[in-house]
């Protein structure tokens, strides 16, 4: 497959803010990349770059084959762009913003309103397609949002944060619509904070921090630099920790971590479930009364932590960059 984003060295400088440091991204087309990163990394600076909104102080960019800068006006119509916020009128109804968004793309009066109706039902905006988007919550301007971004039915979607706010049962109608555009075809660029959004939509991932790329790879991948699987075993009582440490170190051949406050040990395995049954009956030849037990796989928090310090969570009070 051919590359259809392709950015290298960017950088971008805000006086003494470095907010890029020569990034490189590539994206295959019709795949998604989820980028990951904490708030103030660079994310929401790449996307502004990517779509023609800001210029790079150095480095250059192309998407769909045409360059960021000097093919910038000719790139717009091929793009689609979803922010952090919902970019929509409140004074219009749900129909004519959508309809406005296919007249500025000169589809045509027609075409317009067609697409605006079809995708008004898609994202189950019909009942409040005729009220003023004033009256809508923040889960369906979202979903109006995305709409806007898809009436042109652009070849290269970028979507910053798609789902910050929706309720879980939106996030997941959200989900389906970014994997049903990319079975048909459409290139995703994905930043998101969830790290089970990026586990279940991106194909490849790249975690970004102080503007540059610090990792990249499919999901597995990334989890795999952060070690394999750990049995993880609650014990019921506080002085048979000792005891089930010696028990599964023997087991597992490795340093048993041990957390007292929750009677819980952790040990690095392979071997998976053969490794945990093991594990058990040396615990219970070992005489240790086990409340709860089994094999966790490191998971994209896990990797966030590793890689940046500090998990994805920590990051959601503050504001993105």
């Amino acid at each position: 497959m051919n590359d259809i984003i392709v950015a290298e060295g960017l950088v971008k400088t805000y006086k003494n803010v470095r907010a890029l440091d020569g990034l490189d991204l590539r994206v295959q087309q019709g795949t998604v990349l989820g980028l990951l990163g904490p708030n103030g990394a660079g994310k929401t600076t790449a996307v502004r770059v990517l779509t023609t909104l800001l210029h790079a102080t150095e480095g250059r960019a192309t998407v769909a084959g045409l360059d960021v800068v000097k093919d910038a006006k000719q790139l717009r119509s091929r793009i689609g762009v979803s922010g952090q916020y919902a970019a929509v009128d409140e004074n219009l109804t749900g129909f004519e913003n959508l309809d406005m968004v296919g007249r500025l793309y000169h589809l045509g009066s027609k075409v317009s309103r067609e697409r605006a109706w079809t995708l008004l039902e898609r994202f189950d905006l019909t009942d409040a397609a005729k009220r003023p988007v004033g009256t809508y919550s923040g889960g369906m301007r979202r979903r109006l949002d995305l709409a806007g971004a898809l009436v042109a039915e652009p070849e290269v979607l970028f979507l910053d944060e798609p789902t910050t706010g929706l309720d879980p049962r939106s996030r997941l109608g959200m989900w389906d619509v970014i994997e049903e555009l990319v079975a048909a075809g459409t290139t995703v660029l994905l930043t998101t904070q969830y790290l089970e959004e990026a586990d279940r939509l991106a194909d490849r991932i790249a975690v970004i921090d102080h503007g540059t790329v610090i990792a990249q790879g499919t999901a597995d991948e990334l989890k795999q630099q952060v070690g394999g699987e750990r049995i993880e075993v609650t014990v019921a009582r506080s002085e048979q920790l000792d005891t089930a440490r010696h028990a599964l170190a023997r087991v597992t051949a490795s340093e048993v971590g041990v957390e007292e406050h929750s009677r819980s040990l952790v040990a690095p395995v392979t071997g998976g479930v053969s490794t945990l049954v093991e594990a058990l009956r040396a615990l219970d030849g070992a005489g240790v009364e086990v409340l709860d037990a089994g094999i966790r796989r490191p998971t994209l928090d896990d990797v966030f932590l590793t890689l940046t310090g500090h998990g994805a969570e920590d990051d959601k009070a503050g504001a993105a960059a």
